[in-house]
């Protein structure tokens, strides 16, 4: 089963991308909701029976396609999978620009058969090359499939993503490969278990850099993050809600699964600068999307201090920070899905997302938009009882005491920044609801007609509204499977 969760959406995509030109879109569209509600089907089946592959890959090299799904990345899998179901439901009423619909949802499918290899892959060289599959289908969706109202933005965006994440990525190898050959295993069970035995401090050190720095690009990390805005102001919807809730989450799963379980020593020492870009991004997001006029842009640069909460508590190595890193985690790709899904459809309904042209009230023209909106907003400013109050709070706790050997100094004085970060977030996400849900407008202008999102788009806005609402009130069913796993990952 977990097999054919990898190769099932793999091998559609490869056939709407070679034949699916004699489809039509929206048979090619059909064909990329089916294929991602069967992956997920079978992750959950996978996941729930604790189905593995271990077989030789290349035995010379000692290498194996060894998958398998547990606590820590059963979840994401299962995310990815909903995601990607959620965004072709947008190709129904957002027809995709530059291409045809068989190329559009093939693209889609193909970034979800490597981000669940990516999160099956227990061995650290098919972890890289899982990763990297992702990366082309992405760069086509970004590149061919973005905004075409800008053609030069549209080419710079997709440079731009290359040529970081490239360069992440040539790091992370670098960093797998070294420690494979100090090791002398590529299993990340093993690795995991020996917890850098038998490696001195400064290989620890050395390989820890390696990929931290290369999984910082991914996330990404403060100062390693101006890729992100530009490739989601140029993305489609339905690829700005896989970049935000798949693909950024591929990196933060790869900080615990490689330099935290497998370099602990290491990383520990490198974890107060991780701390102090994680808080600097927070404040430095946070003030942009203060000022930020473009709506899809100033949701990117949310993404980006939300992502500095997690790079904080999974800084502080403590069982609380990691568990609060992988519930803001998963909270987050639900979020930002959910408002990209909403504000790239608003985008689509008015022709821009300029913040600063008045328009009318959202709640009165659209009420269930403005609804999904709202939501969102309130979530994203961390409102007790939504999904992103809990594991931003607890990112908070976890930082005011930090795991042995860790300096409580520095790390207290960066709870203090997150905290003011979280006050930010509550400063724009109020602003955006007063610009956008409140209105400026008047209901009678050229610009007061907004129509609600097409009813497959708030289908799946009210689903992961849903999703953010369970999460919220009900943090432990999450907990209680991540926590189990924490024991192999997290000195106890």
């Amino acid at each position: 089963m977990i097999a054919l969760a990898c190769v099932l959406p793999l091998l559609v995509g490869t056939v709407l991308l070679g034949g699916g030109t004699e489809l039509s879109g929206r048979t090619a569209s059909r064909a990329g909701l089916v294929g991602a509600l069967a992956t997920l089907v079978l992750v959950v089946i996978a996941w729930s029976s604790h189905a593995v592959v271990d077989i030789p890959w290349l035995p010379t090299l000692g290498l194996r396609i060894h998958l398998g799904l547990d606590g820590i990345s059963g979840p994401l899998a299962v995310l990815a999978a909903a995601i990607t179901a959620a965004a072709t439901l947008t190709t129904w009423g957002e027809r995709p620009r530059g291409g045809s619909e068989a190329t559009f949802a093939g693209c889609l499918l193909l970034t979800l058969a490597g981000a669940i290899a990516t999160f099956a892959a227990r061995d650290a060289l098919l972890f890289v090359v899982a990763f990297e599959l992702v990366l082309i289908p992405m760069w086509v969706l970004i590149t061919r499939f973005g905004d075409d109202r800008d053609p030069e933005a549209r080419r710079e965006a997709g440079a731009r993503f290359v040529l970081y994440t490239g360069f992440g990525s040539t790091l992370m190898l670098l960093g797998v490969l070294l420690l494979v050959t100090r090791a002398g295993t590529a299993d990340l069970g093993a690795l995991a278990t020996a917890r850098g035995e038998g490696l001195g401090t400064g290989v620890q050190v050395t390989i820890a850099v390696l990929l931290t720095l290369g999984l910082a690009v991914k996330v990404p990390v403060w100062p390693l993050h101006s890729w992100l805005p530009l490739a989601h102001t140029t993305a489609p919807t339905a690829g700005s809600m896989l970049l935000a809730a798949v693909l950024l989450k591929m990196g933060t799963y790869g900080l615990v699964r490689l330099p935290l379980a497998t370099v602990p020593d290491g990383f520990a020492q490198i974890a107060p600068v991780l701390a102090v870009c994680g808080s600097i991004g927070i404040i430095w997001g946070g003030l942009v999307c203060l000022v930020e006029r473009d709506l899809k842009r100033l949701i990117a640069w949310s993404s980006i201090a939300h992502m500095g909460f997690i790079a904080l508590a999974l800084a502080t190595g403590s069982d609380t920070g990691v568990a609060a890193a992988l519930y803001a985690n998963i909270a987050h790709g639900v979020i930002s899905a959910l408002l990209f899904l909403v504000v790239g459809g608003l985008k689509h309904q008015w022709g821009d997302d300029d913040l600063t042209t008045p328009r009318a009230a959202l709640r009165e023209v659209a009420p269930r938009t403005g609804l999904l909106l709202l939501v969102g907003l309130a979530a994203g400013l961390g409102l007790p009882g939504l999904a992103g109050f809990w594991g931003e709070f607890t990112a908070i706790i976890a930082a005011l005491s930090p795991a042995q050997g860790r300096p409580e100094t520095l790390f207290v004085a960066c709870a203090v920044v997150a905290a003011v970060g979280a006050a930010l977030a509550a400063g724009y996400s109020l602003r955006v609801a007063r610009l956008v849900w409140l209105g400026e407008g008047h209901n009678g202008g050229e610009d007061a007609p907004s129509p609600e999102l097409a009813r497959v788009d708030l289908l799946a806005g009210g689903l992961l509204a849903l999703a953010v609402l369970v999460l919220g009130v009900v943090p432990g069913l999450l907990l209680a499977v991540t926590d189990p796993a924490l024991v192999g990952v997290v000195t106890r």
